[in-house]
């Protein structure tokens, strides 16, 4: 499993014969698309793009269980951090391969219910975002679940970067590792994962931004 991060809530993972694609809404924050034909997409919320005009295998967008080469994707119904408290118009996205459990959480509010935490079960890799400032989850927030779900691995997503144009100012890599309390284990442009890999401590990596 190689992941790759591109800005925003926007990385790709890389399967033996797959590529998927989440939240890729690059085009409308400065940057160029990055959905290919053959793609598997993933939008967590309308901010995952709504431009993707091009012949990708499958786009989901919406809860449900969903099985693609083998792969595993189960959406889960949240409620986004921009929606009022009795609405869910956001889906997480749990992938499970090759012995390795994904989370995508998408622009989450920070505070996952019983049925929420029972549909999502064992997590080896969380994907959150930690930018703030009303747009997505902030740091406090994306600690929050990771006390939840201790992950083994947590990918930060949605903080300030250059090139990527947020219509709300997102808060930078290193102000929201103040708050996470949380060291970077390792900085790389391309992580290359396998379930060996994974310790039983969490651990933060940072992906560069493509």
């Amino acid at each position: 499993m190689d992941i790759q991060f591109y800005g925003a809530n926007c990385l790709t993972i890389g399967l033996k014969n797959t590529r998927i694609v989440v939240d890729d809404n690059l085009s409308e924050l400065g940057k160029k698309s990055i959905v290919k034909s053959g793609d598997v997409v993933l939008k967590t919320s309308d901010l995952g793009g709504s431009n993707l005009n091009v012949d990708s295998k499958i786009v989901i967008d919406c809860p449900g269980e969903y099985e693609v080469d083998d792969i595993s994707i189960v959406g889960i119904p949240v409620r986004l951090n921009t929606d009022e408290p009795d609405k869910k118009t956001g889906t997480m996205f749990k992938i499970t391969v090759s012995d390795i459990d994904l989370l995508i959480t998408g622009h989450v509010y920070p505070q996952l219910n019983d049925q929420q935490l029972e549909s999502i079960g064992m997590c080896d890799v969380l994907v959150i975002p930690i930018g703030g400032n009303g747009y997505t989850t902030d740091a406090k927030g994306a600690l929050n679940i990771i006390k939840e779900l201790e992950p083994k691995l947590v990918i930060p997503t949605n903080y300030a970067a250059k090139g990527v144009n947020y219509p709300v100012p997102q808060a930078s890599f290193e102000d929201a590792l103040k708050e996470l309390g949380m060291e970077v284990k390792e900085k790389v442009a391309k992580l290359k994962l396998k379930a060996t890999d994974l310790t039983d401590v969490t651990q933060l990596i940072e992906l560069e931004v493509s």
